[in-house]
């Protein structure tokens, strides 16, 4: 490998290159920390969700699934704190009129031209909007900032339709928008972007040790993913930057080119959601205890994670440049994006060695027969154009665990090559053998 740091220029290059990112709006001039979902990308980002779905909710029986709305009552998120608390301190330069966090900044002018720097002010990251014809102050609605509060305000739906008890979480994917002061670093920190969170709500005597076991199942939900343990810490934060309703909070960091960033948070939020809604409301926000004959308001653990962050970081930990030898004794590199088989865009590319009838006939057949079975829940490729080596480094770049060349030997022999990504490894088998051959490997990889 030639360098285990990689610039997010590489990375940007080769996500416009290969399909998985494009910046949105680009033939207007784009639109600044908005960003589009390539062919690959999209498979790839799906493989994330499903990969934490499965893990989180379809493996374990005290977790069900929610879908709630991203537009709700403006009253939501007054008493859940945001109007009041959700904001950084900004301030804006005198001279050039950039605005900065000032949390951010190392000194007491502007990064970019030096200049004075305004007082701070606070600044409210909900992005504002309004429902109906008549545009006035009773017509504002927020888009949400987080999908947690679709859970507080949905908790007695979920646990008495699905007759659930204590402790039992609730999970959700979707879009959460913040209008953030400061953007860059491509995808890290954008105003748009998708969340995966669980409200997980258990009696308050058993807070701190289902605290400390999600930290844990998370830390090795991201190693199962293939991503490298030395890149990931556990940041405990302190008293001083605790969220206004949570009681703890751990962040599980990667090492990002410019240093450590956060890609998931486990927060103990005690019972002040639910408290607060109830409060509001007149609606009874509790569990009641049949052993104990009581009612209780549970305290809630928070894993939540970003999707995009995770991408990215899952992008940067798997590029590799390796140096390989050609069959001619030359010198040659190769990207490749090591990803392990579950979340590879592509499970399988099938690559007839030439475009003649009689081999893509084979090959169309082959496609379609590994397309049809129960082999991959995932993408697979056909591919004839260029060479047999550029396809395979194509193939290599956007992280194709395996390819299947088919060759005019293939037409008398009943033999096709496996190709293997990470060894590049290539050896023969019957035709026969071939689906049976592909399940073992991606299962294995």
């Amino acid at each position: 490998m030639l360098d285990d740091l990689v610039d997010l220029k590489t990375i940007t290059s080769l996500c416009k290159r290969r399909g998985f990112l494009f910046q949105s709006s680009e033939i207007y001039g784009g639109l600044a920390s908005t960003w589009d979902y390539g062919p690959l990308g999209v498979e790839l980002k799906n493989n994330i969700k499903t990969s934490w779905w499965k893990n989180f909710v379809w493996s374990r029986n005290d977790i069900v699934g929610l879908d709630s709305a991203i537009l709700m009552h403006p009253d939501v998120w007054k008493v859940s704190g945001h109007v009041e608390n959700f904001s950084d301190p900004l301030v804006d330069c005198i001279s050039c009129r950039k605005r900065w966090r000032e949390d951010q900044l190392e000194s007491k002018s502007c990064p970019d031209c030096g200049g004075a720097l305004t007082d701070v002010r606070q600044f409210n990251l909900m992005f504002e909007t309004n429902m109906g014809p008549i545009k006035d102050d009773n017509s504002n609605v927020y888009l949400r900032p987080e999908t947690a509060q679709g859970i507080f305000v949905n908790f007695e739906n979920v646990m008495k339709s699905m007759r659930l008890k204590l402790p039992f979480g609730i999970a959700q994917l979707g879009k959460a928008f913040r209008n953030e002061i400061t953007t860059g670093n491509f995808i890290f920190r954008t105003r748009e972007f998708e969340m995966m969170e669980i409200e997980y709500f258990v009696n308050p005597e058993n807070d701190q040790r289902v605290y400390d076991q999600w930290v844990t199942d998370f830390m090795n939900w991201y190693k199962n993913l293939g991503m490298d343990t030395d890149k990931l810490r556990i940041r405990e934060h302190d008293k001083g930057e605790l969220a206004h309703y949570a009681k703890a909070t751990s962040d599980i960091e990667y090492q990002f080119p410019w240093g450590w960033g956060e890609i998931q948070g486990i927060a103990n939020r005690t019972d002040y959601d639910l408290q607060a809604h109830s409060k509001q409301t007149g609606q009874k926000l509790s569990y009641f205890d049949e052993k104990l004959s009581k009612h209780i308001v549970p305290y809630v653990i928070e894993p939540s994670a970003g999707v995009d962050r995770i991408f990215m970081a899952i992008l940067l930990d798997s590029y590799q440049e390796e140096v390989v030898s050609s069959i001619n004794g030359k010198s040659d590199t190769r990207i490749v994006l090591k990803l392990t088989p579950e979340l590879a865009p592509i499970k399988v590319a099938v690559l007839p060695l030439s475009r003649k009838d009689v081999l893509s006939d084979l090959a169309t057949q082959i496609y379609k027969d590994i397309k049809s079975s129960a082999v991959t829940t995932g993408v697979v490729e056909y591919d004839d154009s260029q060479s047999i080596g550029k396809r395979y480094r194509r193939q290599d770049e956007i992280g194709t665990p395996i390819c299947v060349t088919i060759d005019f030997d293939s037409l008398d022999d009943k033999c096709v090559t496996l190709r293997f990504r990470d060894t590049m490894e290539q050896i023969r088998i019957p035709i026969s053998d071939l689906i049976e051959q592909i399940r073992l490997n991606l299962n294995n990889g």
